[in-house]
């Protein structure tokens, strides 16, 4: 009954934070957002939002004047990313940047290799993510409910690997990234139409500060 109580208040306490401060930028978010941060308190604001990359963005924060910093940074990387990378949706939360690729912009339908087209989107995005070096990146892979749990599950593992390796070999450094697949567990979509379905086959990028970064921005208000 504890857990339960302490997750309802977290969960309250996000939701004030991204619906009633909803006229303050994000930057502002970010430097608030620190003050319930933390990974078990990102976990389970993702899995009680349905959003696994607001959840993981969350569970890196460092708040107050430090994440202002840190929120900064990101806004530049994420204007960057928006003039740079073609057919990407890229979205400022909190300290963080959540990059959305379509799968239909990397993979063929069904499929788990990346297409000359989706190694060139992803020649530019390297690009920027070598410019900001001071950030992790968790690559996040999705897919719609067709097939069985168990395909989805494993087709969105291989997906995330295979932009991971790609990246690695164009340069990024591998301790950087993570990857993560939730197959069909996790849709933003209404899964019972095509449009819905297409949209839930998705692979994120989920950039936040690394330790170097957050160190740098702690020195920066001493």
């Amino acid at each position: 009954m504890k857990n339960l109580r302490m997750s309802l208040l977290i969960v309250l306490s996000a939701a004030f934070i991204f619906g009633g401060c909803a006229s303050w930028n994000k930057t502002q978010k970010g430097a608030v957002i620190g003050t319930a941060a933390g990974g078990a308190t990102g976990a389970v604001i993702g899995r009680a939002s349905g959003n696994t990359a607001l959840g993981a963005i969350i569970g890196a924060a460092v708040g107050g004047a430090s994440g202002a910093i840190i929120g900064r940074q990101m806004d530049k990387q994420a204007e960057e990313i928006k003039n740079t990378v073609p057919g990407v949706k890229v979205e400022r939360v909190g300290e963080g940047i959540v990059v959305e690729f379509s799968s239909s912009i990397l993979f063929g339908f069904d499929k788990s290799n990346l297409s000359d087209a989706a190694k060139a989107n992803l020649d530019k995005l390297v690009v920027v993510l070598n410019s900001y070096a001071d950030t992790d990146i968790e690559i996040q892979g999705h897919t719609d409910s067709k097939g069985s749990e168990a395909y989805n599950q494993d087709l969105s593992v291989q997906r995330t690997r295979k932009v991971s390796y790609y990246l690695s070999e164009k340069g990024i450094n591998s301790n950087r990234l993570t990857v993560k697949g939730f197959g069909e567990t996790m849709p933003k979509y209404e899964n019972d139409t095509e449009n819905g379905r297409a949209q839930n086959r998705r692979v994120e990028f989920l950039i936040t500060a690394n330790e170097k970064m957050k160190a740098a921005a702690q020195n920066a208000n001493n």
